[in-house]
């Protein structure tokens, strides 16, 4: 039945003790994963399209792509790329015909492990960067599976422009908004929206279920300077 989801259960009812030392141990050591031939050749085909002048935007994690569109559609002097790990997900059916997608936008099958350090390392920064509704991972033990407890998450914030993560779950959002701070020595403001015009389906079938939705929503520098976590 639609519009009948829940809201990720867990056992931790916080943000999880071990983040803070998660995100410090990330910041002081440099991530050394080689990035995969595919992920290399989906950041070149990513930018092929791209003039070198139009502001960036990166729809990180984008499913089946209906995000992608509707950014695409609302920013129309903007570039924007959608990254999925998920082949099966981008070639899902669109809710327009290709006679009517935007031609300012991208999608690409990409790890975005790989696909944040290429953008970071080439020196790209963006105008804006979404992490739409990702895997919240609830368990206690799963922590390290969650963007801002993981490796690459130092990362995110080089890529500079206004970053906004969404969320059903307010502990995801909280401790997404806690990494940042530690990382870059800013307060960042987490907050409850209303999605009169949702984003992804997910967003339309949480809200539709009722549920509270989450984000945080920060503005960096073209270039923020990250600071030393203790």
């Amino acid at each position: 039945m639609y519009a009948n989801s829940k809201i990720p259960e867990s056992a931790q009812p916080g943000v999880h003790e071990q983040l803070a030392a998660q995100v410090a141990k990330h910041a002081s050591c440099t991530f050394r994963k080689p990035c995969l031939d595919y992920n290399k050749a989906a950041f070149e085909a990513s930018l092929a399209g791209w003039d070198g002048h139009a502001p960036l935007i990166l729809d990180a994690g984008c499913g089946v792509g209906h995000s992608t569109i509707q950014l695409a559609r609302a920013f129309p002097d903007h570039w924007v790329i959608g990254v999925d790990q998920s082949e099966d997900r981008l070639s899902r059916k669109k809710p327009y015909p290709d006679a009517l997608m935007p031609r300012n936008m991208v999608f690409v099958r990409a790890d975005l492990v790989d696909y944040w350090r290429l953008m970071a390392e080439a020196g790209i920064r963006l105008a804006r960067h979404y992490i739409l509704y990702p895997n919240p991972w609830p368990k206690i033990g799963h922590l390290g599976r969650r963007w801002h407890a993981h490796p690459v998450f130092p990362y995110v914030p080089r890529l500079g422009g206004r970053l906004e993560c969404r969320s059903n779950w307010n502990i995801y959002v909280e401790e997404f908004a806690l990494a940042l701070g530690l990382l870059t020595g800013r307060q960042v403001e987490t907050s409850a929206f209303e999605a009169p015009s949702p984003l992804t389906p997910f967003e339309r079938k949480y809200r539709d279920s009722g549920q509270t939705l989450y984000r945080c929503v920060v503005e960096f520098d073209p270039q923020p300077t990250l600071k030393e976590v203790p």
